[in-house]
């Protein structure tokens, strides 16, 4: 059946439908096939992607900027000091502080380069969004609302669809037919306590509307959006699968077809919930669960043929030791790959 998604903007998942998501890991199967055996497929010849990186990346910027080049058009980098002020305040969400400025300059920014190209792409969370929870997908969304033409989710502080679709895209080359297999997104320990919730949400979003049996692990205190687990549990329910969530990672992990063990920060710290940035807070709760690591026995107690995934970069020995990392099970550079087959897939559905 044919899905018409010319102009669409991708920010969530969730906010497509079955229907419009299979579309894109069709054609990314056969963009992916085109490339393999050097097919040319400029199905965006002469079309141009801006790329506003508040945070910069290794996977994302490159397989954008690759997908571009091998669809035939060209996508430009953009840091956003270059064009205004690289970080945006727009006061907490839900109340603009100081809208007036910043949403002049999103307006402005929006609708001078829709004048210029095709399809406009941003990353943003964290240190430049002050560490309020939200922000960064706010700031997304006022694009969107600016633009006429799509706006690509490049990773914010809420969801990272782009990573989602590749995840997917792996997962179904392994497991042709992912229904009622079981996916466990975990936390994992690392250091660093900025990571955002993005992966994660998007992760339980995906594997729920694919009808995977979902179990979200983590130890209390780093609890996803409720909001999230409100949605994840409905597509869970009408897509034939289920959502559950544990606080035992080896629990969790027993009989997995599919572990994505991942840091992410506690929102409980982090504005709006705290009203500064309390990361000491983060890192001393963070410490307290050094045990939540994927090694080879956590592997053990998953199928013999269970996929290891993650996002990258992973922190090594900290998160996952290099036995995993590097091992049968592991599937990471899949995923890395997919990056590029299924943003392609994105771009030349909702920019031709």
């Amino acid at each position: 059946m044919f899905t018409n998604l010319k102009g669409r903007d991708f920010i969530d998942t969730a906010e497509w439908t079955r229907e419009e998501l299979d579309a894109v890991l069709e054609l990314a199967k056969d963009l992916k096939r085109k490339f393999a055996v050097g097919e040319p497929h400029k199905i965006l010849a002469d079309k141009t992607l801006f790329m506003l990186f508040y945070n910069p990346s290794l996977r994302t910027r490159n397989s954008f900027e690759a997908g571009m080049t091998q669809l035939g058009g060209h996508a430009h980098y953009l840091q956003p000091e270059t064009v205004y002020s690289p970080t945006i305040k727009v006061g907490d969400v839900g109340e603009t502080k100081v809208a007036a400025e910043t949403k002049e300059r999103v307006s402005d920014t929006a609708r001078v380069l829709e004048r210029y190209g095709h399809g406009i792409a941003i990353r943003i969370f964290g240190k430049q969004t002050d560490w309020i929870y939200g922000r960064g997908n706010q700031i997304v969304r006022d694009f969107a609302k600016w633009s006429k033409i799509p706006i690509i989710n490049m990773e914010d502080d809420m969801f990272h669809p782009c990573q989602a679709m590749a995840d997917i895209l792996t997962i179904k080359e392994k497991i042709p037919n992912p229904q009622g297999k079981k996916l466990v997104m975990s936390w994992a320990y690392a250091p660093s306590p900025w990571k955002p919730l993005s992966v994660p949400h998007s992760v339980v979003l995906i594997g729920a509307t694919y009808g995977m049996n979902v179990v979200l692990a983590h130890p209390k205190g780093f609890e996803l959006d409720p909001k999230v687990i409100e949605n994840a549990e409905r597509l869970a329910d009408e897509n034939g699968g289920s959502f559950e969530i544990s606080h035992d990672m080896k629990e969790a992990f027993r009989g997995a077809d599919v572990v994505y063990p991942k840091s992410w920060t506690s929102n409980q710290y982090l504005p709006p919930k705290a009203t500064t940035p309390d990361l000491d807070s983060v890192r001393k709760l963070i410490d307290a669960n050094k045990s939540w690591i994927c090694n080879q026995n956590m592997i053990d107690l998953c199928k013999k043929q269970a996929l290891y995934m993650h996002c990258l970069p992973a922190d090594r020995g900290f998160e996952v030791t290099d036995e995993v990392m590097d091992g049968p099970n592991s599937v990471i550079f899949d995923e890395a790959e997919n990056r590029l087959h299924a943003q392609k897939a994105v771009m030349a559905l909702t920019m031709s």
